[in-house]
């Protein structure tokens, strides 16, 4: 089929999901055309654990594990930097060292560590060079049904007409509220900021992914390359906007004198050679009862927003891209423009299967948020004793975590 005469879909957003998904549905015969709000290559976000979850889908496209930019973490560890406390709470090292490997394992793996912007430049190119369109600077305003296609207005006043739309779009999703209206965000009262730092000399030479928990405070670290690492400091603060940009010069320099730069094995000590960081509000979002309407679906954290205490929002979007192309695939194998009823069969699977799944994460990704910043020494001494006993059994609570990772399939079925 070639690419004028196949059914074309327009994908809203190009961060994770959307370069992914246009990649797949261009190889089952699709002409996917992708629409991202920002410029090219613009630098957001920090990083991301790539999970075995996640990269069993970057697995279906054929070469692209290989390619990925970043660290396979082989341990995992636990520290407490609690004054008068601190101690290391429990440790695990881990069998697999390539993405292929993890990408096998549930388990028996981390994951991989690795930077945001050089990851959502490869997966742009690797749709580009799969033949896929992306247009930047392209902000979505307004998504109008009509009983065989949709009309995607942009703000630029530029329009385009597709079969479907599939918004990909974030937590700021505009296809989300052209769907279902406005929604109040709900502030859940943590604040999280983080940088990228040069790998301190107390690290091991394993490459590492280690939670440090202090008093009103949590942070998490690993390698996003050889000798450079993510981190990201949780707390309790006012109210602080999620918009993701860097910091001014004032708020990194009190960080540098902030208690947390004085934390102990290495931990400090990527706080105080950090050039610049990032700060930004966690908010909840309300849960959707249903994710489509029509032939305009959502996916990642349009459809499912996620605090980022588990460190599965990418990982669940690549999911949700497995099952969007699966029930594609079941509905109309032939790739030919679908009736609305064909979509809403497709939907309602993708849905069935997709929400029950998430929503539990969501919970329990909020939760482990809660859990882990706790004010009082006394309350400190509790939470790292109860992670002190989980990790005494280092194969099971290997295990519990892999529950997590243990989608979207064994055996693809695209």
């Amino acid at each position: 089929m070639s690419s004028s005469a196949a059914t074309k879909v327009v994908i809203v957003g190009c961060g994770v999901a959307g370069p992914v998904l246009a990649t797949l549905l261009k190889s089952r015969g699709y002409n996917p055309v992708v629409y991202e709000r920002i410029a090219r290559d613009s630098d957001g976000g920090l990083s991301l654990m790539l999970q075995s979850n996640g990269l069993r889908v970057l697995g279906l496209i054929p070469g692209l594990l290989e390619q990925l930019p970043g660290q396979v973490e082989d341990r995992i560890a636990f520290y407490s930097t609690v004054p008068g406390h601190e101690d290391v709470l429990g440790e695990h090292s881990f069998d697999s060292h390539t993405p292929a490997e993890v990408a096998q394992n549930t388990f028996n793996s981390v994951g991989m560590g690795v930077r945001r912007h050089d990851f959502l430049h490869l997966l742009a190119e690797t749709a580009i060079k799969a033949g896929v369109q992306i247009h930047w600077e392209h902000k979505v305003v307004d998504v109008l049904q009509h009983s065989d296609c949709v009309q995607v207005v942009f703000e630029n006043g530029e329009t385009d007409t597709a079969s479907f739309v599939i918004g990909c779009d974030g937590i700021h999703s505009n296809t989300r509220i052209s769907l279902f209206g406005k929604e109040a965000a709900s502030y859940t009262g943590l604040v999280q900021m983080g940088g990228l730092s040069p790998s301190p000399k107390a690290f091991t030479t394993e490459n590492s992914m280690i939670n440090f928990f202090g008093e009103n405070a949590h942070m998490i670290t690993y390698k996003v390359g050889p000798e450079k690492n993510s981190w990201a400091i949780t707390r309790r603060e006012d109210e602080h906007k999620e918009t993701w940009r860097a910091v001014d010069d004032s708020t990194l320099a009190d960080l540098k004198q902030d208690p947390v730069s004085q934390w102990p094995f290495g931990a400090g000590e990527l706080v105080k050679s950090s050039s610049k960081i990032v700060k930004y509000g966690l908010y909840d979002r309300p849960e959707l009862a249903t994710w489509f309407k029509g032939r305009v679906v959502l996916l990642g954290d349009a459809a499912h927003p996620t605090s980022p205490h588990l460190g599965q929002g990418a990982n669940q979007a690549l999911e949700d891209i497995y099952h969007i192309v699966r029930v594609l695939m079941k509905y109309n194998p032939s790739a030919e423009h679908p009736s609305t009823e064909t979509l809403e069969k497709a939907f309602k699977e993708y849905e069935s299967i997709r929400l029950p799944r998430t929503s539990m994460l969501v919970k329990q990704a909020r939760n482990m948020g809660e859990s882990r910043v706790v004010n009082g020494i006394d309350a400190c001494i509790v939470r790292n004793e109860a992670i002190r006993a989980i990790w005494k059994d280092p194969v099971a609570a290997s295990k519990g975590l892999g529950d997590k990772r243990s989608g979207p399939f064994e055996q693809s079925e695209i």
